[in-house]
């Protein structure tokens, strides 16, 4: 099954597959199996905070405003964008699950922004961080360097796309990422200097198909 699974992965890549779904009306670049994974660890860990890099459409920062607003409680989804596109934000400002939400703008690993999300996060000590935004193996490392931290014992920090490694060295001609420079690089390094992760194969063993093999990082040290 994880061959036949994996063999699927690359042919639906080359079809587009991740851009075929919504989530509340806005576009989601994602597997549907990898929400699901996300929405079983939401449920798990209960976050304060829901920090993620690369917004994109908005599809997945609305998806975990709208799991953080049946939690209760005053859970916030925190974007990172480069430069979001102004229609993008309209979409975003203008949908129900916008109360829950915060954008900042500006590259993932400025210290300018990286402060920023610090604040944020102080106080909140239940916390999911999920990096999604440039998939080279050396942007990918330092935002694991720099947002790890913000991730306590029982939180996961979720590595998206790390399936980039198994795919044709052809499967992306139009971005400098492939085999061998990509997010599941740079957490087989992260995590050779960190302990304080470790992978939670549990999730891509049930979930089969996924974008994020090894990328499932779970929290087990202060």
């Amino acid at each position: 099954m994880a061959e036949l699974s994996k063999a699927w992965l690359i042919a639906a890549n080359a079809h587009g597959y991740s851009y075929n779904f919504q989530w509340l009306g806005v576009k989601v670049i994602q597997f549907p199996q990898d929400m699901m994974a996300m929405q079983e660890i939401i449920w798990k860990v209960k976050p304060d905070l829901i920090i993620e890099s690369g917004v994109a459409k908005g599809g997945m920062l609305i998806f975990y405003a709208s799991l953080l607003e049946l939690l209760g409680g005053n859970g916030l989804a925190l974007g990172v964008e480069i430069e979001l596109r102004p229609d993008n934000r309209t979409i975003i400002r203008d949908h129900p699950m916008a109360k829950r939400i915060q954008i900042i703008e500006g590259s993932s690993t400025s210290p300018e922004v990286v402060s920023m999300v610090a604040d944020y996060s102080r106080n909140r000590d239940r916390v999911i961080v999920c990096l999604d935004s440039w998939h080279e193996h050396t942007h990918v490392l330092e935002e694991l360097r720099l947002y790890s931290p913000f991730v306590r014992k029982g939180g996961y920090l979720v590595v998206f796309d790390t399936a980039v490694d198994d795919m044709p060295p052809d499967s992306f001609p139009d971005r400098p990422w492939g085999p061998g420079n990509n997010p599941k690089t740079a957490v087989t390094e992260f995590l050779k200097a960190n302990d304080r992760f470790v992978i939670d194969r549990s999730l891509e063993e049930r979930l089969l198909v996924t974008t994020n093999p090894d990328g499932y990082l779970m929290c087990v040290k202060d």
